[in-house]
């Protein structure tokens, strides 16, 4: 990127996404490939009065500790971490993989064990985060890696990131404002009522939404972001859903996911591809409940890249999530895993108790 691109980015990240004052401690993420970026979201951090500290991944860690960790190591959790997710007031995790494809044949009983160890942690992580003692950012950084993962060249990469964070404009905080309002009055329009139903080709789900509350997510957790999310109500969730886009799980697609939903709970669940996999999520505690609903908005995100953080934000999506949920949309389901799972709306519909207000990837509200 270049380095007018990576001053500006840092400034969003540091001045809007996080919002750091002076005195927050903050941890930044990532992998030494995106040192460009770290460098300067570091200074701002500085400049604002913070207390950045750094946690640097080096190539290829993650499979030698898969490949050589015990059950016990495995299930291992860091007590930095621990102390990070109690006592930090932000963290920063900028997504720049060396290689996408890394823990593609680790096995699945592998992934399993270590996410449903991270159950207690992702508690805390949750509950700091709903009560808005712990800012969490989630962005990326471009790599040589994903611009392959989505056919396209650095160069397209890097431009891509650019324009759907805004990166291009004059003024990028002034252009997530703008979203941020917009978005809220599809929001508030939400929050107004108590029953929400997907329906289009291959997706007929329903799910109640009261006494729970719609977030509108505007490039504060994600960078970029452009969708508004609820945590259904636990065991109202009924229908079924295929989604149209593969899953990804840690490195690993599973494709043409279908679930039946009775009363809350995933009752059957099917892949073509990856049904191995798919059963050992679906087996980790909390998983057959949903922790989100949400529809994408973004109409920037324009194509699909296998990254969850750019195409669950695409302009006529949906997506639900498995797993966890965000305590601050009033649902309770806890699990060690919350993973998104996508679907295109484009040729669907959206009703808000039984009013259609959203049609062919558009609220008409």
């Amino acid at each position: 990127m270049a380095s007018e691109m990576i001053k500006k980015y840092a400034k969003l990240l540091v001045n809007y996404s996080m919002g750091l004052k002076k005195g927050d401690r903050v941890l930044l993420v990532s992998t030494y490939l995106a040192e460009e970026l770290l460098k300067e979201v570091y200074a701002e951090a500085l400049k604002v009065g913070a207390y950045p500290d750094f946690k640097v991944a080096l190539n290829g860690t993650e499979k030698i500790f898969y490949d050589n960790a015990s059950d016990e190591q495995l299930e291992y959790i860091s007590p930095i971490t621990k102390y990070v997710y109690e006592n930090y007031n932000a963290l920063l995790n900028v997504i720049s993989p060396f290689n996408v494809k890394e823990l593609q044949n680790t096995p699945a009983e592998k992934k399993q064990k270590a996410s449903a160890a991270r159950a207690d942690l992702n508690k805390i992580f949750m509950k700091r985060a709903a009560a808005h003692e712990l800012r969490w950012t989630l962005c990326v950084y471009p790599t040589s890696a994903e611009a392959q993962e989505c056919g396209l060249s650095i160069s397209e990469y890097e431009d891509f990131v650019c324009n759907i964070c805004f990166l291009n404009e004059p003024d990028p905080i002034a252009c997530w404002n703008k979203l941020e309002q917009d978005q809220q009055r599809v929001v508030d329009f939400l929050n107004s009522r108590k029953e929400v139903q997907f329906r289009g080709s291959n997706i007929d789900v329903k799910f109640s939404t009261e006494g729970r509350k719609w977030i509108n997510s505007s490039g504060h957790n994600n960078m970029p972001s452009g969708e508004v999310f609820t945590g259904p109500v636990e065991d109202s969730v009924n229908g079924f859903v295929r989604f149209s886009y593969p899953g990804i799980y840690m490195g690993q697609e599973i494709e043409d996911i279908s679930l039946e939903i009775k009363n809350g709970e995933v009752v059957k669940g099917t892949a073509a591809k990856g049904q191995d996999l798919l059963n050992k999520i679906l087996d980790v505690p909390g998983a057959r409940r949903f922790g989100e609903a949400a529809v994408g908005t973004n109409e920037r995100a324009n194509r699909f890249t296998k990254n969850m953080l750019f195409d669950e934000k695409m302009g006529g999506t949906i997506h639900m999530a498995i797993g966890a949920a965000y305590p601050e949309t009033g649902a309770t389901n806890e699990s060690a895993i919350h993973w998104d799972l996508l679907a295109d709306m484009k040729d669907g519909e959206i009703l808000a108790d039984g009013e259609v207000i959203y049609r062919n990837g558009k609220f008409i509200v």
